[in-house]
């Protein structure tokens, strides 16, 4: 199973509400190793800048408030210097700005080094958008996994997570395609599939039946 490689690491990229948090973490509790949401690193941050009211484009005080950032993240609670964080980071201003946030350099390169900390340590799945690409493009287990946009938004409507019932799912989809457009697109880190990631169109496929698929190929 490990191929030679200290420590396991499976990686699955993919847009947003394609199932990768769902798939990831029931990956990480069927093989029993440590579910890494490096999503919610990113959201928790721009959270972060929200409350403390920074100018989205005043780069210096962006750059200051990492160093006041203590993250901790469990299988059930993302924790911001001690605060529980975790039904806030869903809310949509977050989602609103996570990706522009998320693009800047200097935050992602500070992200990427708390992620290969943690791979270091231990066996992980760990899902995002540049796992394989950027963060883990050596490991072997490279999954980039992808849904209809339409689903994306009605899985998105569903999601326990998200607390603000209000939202349509149109509303949610016109979200979902800019943010893949912004994504796509970005000149640090933009989504695009590994050139060896197996891709997993999940359109019309169970949880069980995505797990039961990378398991097969993670075990060979």
């Amino acid at each position: 199973m490990r191929q030679g490689f200290i420590k396991l690491v499976i990686a699955i990229d993919g847009p947003a509400g394609a199932g990768k948090s769902t798939i990831a973490k029931k990956l990480a509790e069927l093989l029993g190793i440590f579910y890494l949401d490096t999503g919610a690193m990113y959201r928790a941050f721009t959270y972060y800048v929200i409350i403390k009211k920074i100018d989205l484009d005043n780069m210096s005080d962006i750059k200051k408030l990492l160093e006041g950032f203590k993250l901790s993240i469990s299988l059930d609670n993302v924790m911001l210097n001690g605060e529980d964080i975790t039904t806030e980071i869903r809310r949509e201003n977050v989602t609103a700005n996570v990706s522009y946030i998320s693009s800047i350099d200097f935050v992602r390169k500070k992200m990427v080094e708390l992620q290969r900390e943690i791979g270091e340590n231990k066996d992980i799945v760990v899902e995002g958008r540049d796992i394989g690409t950027v963060v883990f493009p050596d490991t072997p287990f490279k999954f980039y996994l992808d849904a209809d946009v339409d689903e994306r938004a009605q899985r998105r409507l569903k999601d326990k997570k998200n607390e603000e019932k209000e939202v349509s799912v149109l509303s949610i989809k016109e979200n979902i395609q800019k943010r893949d457009q912004y994504d796509s697109t970005r000149d640090n880190s933009p989504l695009k599939q590994a050139y060896d990631a197996v891709r997993i169109d999940s359109t019309h496929m169970t949880i069980d039946e995505v797990c039961k698929y990378i398991i097969k190929k993670v075990k060979g």
